[in-house]
């Protein structure tokens, strides 16, 4: 049987819209508290077979040829980020990532064993538990 009158056309309860906007609110929360963490990062670090081949200031603009175990990749450090934008490799997974520019972000090409990563300047510490006083 059929209920008819106003409650069938009605499409969200005020229930149904309490608990979307509960959900929103924690999300827009949780997108702010993942921002305030971050931590822009001033140096990029190049290793090749866990090896630092050479580390590089963000703040200028560079092009870096990176030599990895068997084949070649570009970097490119260009308005504060760091980007792979080329490799010889097949699968070029690292090419397609995201520039990066926040300390602990990386680039990563398996095949040529190369890790770009970001880390804190000079006089700052990338590692938190060196920033407490101890007695």
């Amino acid at each position: 049987m059929r209920r008819s009158g106003s409650d069938s056309t009605r499409v969200f309860r005020k229930q149904d819209v309490i608990l979307i906007l509960f959900f929103l609110v924690i999300a827009a929360a949780g997108l702010i508290w993942v921002n305030i963490g971050r931590e822009g990062g001033q140096i990029v670090r190049v290793t090749v077979d866990g090896t630092v081949t050479g580390e590089y200031p963000l703040n200028r603009d560079d092009t870096v040829a990176i030599e990895g175990v068997g084949g070649s990749n570009t970097l490119v450090i260009e308005g504060g980020q760091a980007d792979m934008t080329e490799a010889d490799c097949p699968d070029k997974v690292c090419v397609d990532h995201a520039p990066i520019s926040d300390v602990g972000e990386s680039i990563i090409c398996l095949p040529h064993k190369v890790v770009v990563e970001i880390i804190a300047g000079e006089g700052e510490t990338e590692n938190p538990e060196f920033d407490v006083l101890t007695r």
